[in-house]
């Protein structure tokens, strides 16, 4: 058996692409991007994403756009993709790269636990938090 837990991004209309190939540049993996014309969906934006998927060694990561005219504030939930590991010298360079064209909002340091952790947030505004275990600052 296995079980696994893919976050599943939604971008505004006509994001996606743009968004999903800054990711694929900064994590590789394979990614695969499904317009709705291939699914023959009519009435949407031919060449915008209707689903699309990041396969990395490490992760799965999943978008698509936005229905035209849905709620943008639906849910309203604040979501913090996490990073947890010990590869010391690959997250801080996911980190440093989602930063480059972001922000920081914790830079990553040593912290009282022990471990590496910082808070970064992506040019189209995810956060994202790294805890290296037993990294050294």
């Amino acid at each position: 058996m296995s079980l696994s837990l893919v976050p599943y991004l939604n971008f505004p209309p006509g994001v996606t692409r743009e968004a999903m190939t800054y990711y694929q540049g900064i994590f590789g993996g394979e990614l695969t991007i499904n317009t709705f014309s291939e699914f023959g969906m009519e009435g949407m934006p031919a060449d915008g994403t209707m689903h699309s998927q990041l396969v990395t060694g490490q992760f799965t990561l999943m978008a698509s756009d936005a229905m035209p005219g849905a709620d943008a504030t639906w849910g309203g939930t604040r979501v913090y993709l996490s990073f947890m590991g010990d590869e010391v010298e690959v997250m801080q360079g996911w980190f440093a790269a989602l930063a480059a064209d972001g922000r920081v909002g914790m830079p990553l340091e040593k912290q009282v636990w022990g471990d590496l952790y910082g808070l970064a947030m992506d040019k189209f505004g995810l956060e994202w938090m790294f805890n290296i275990s037993g990294g050294q600052g």
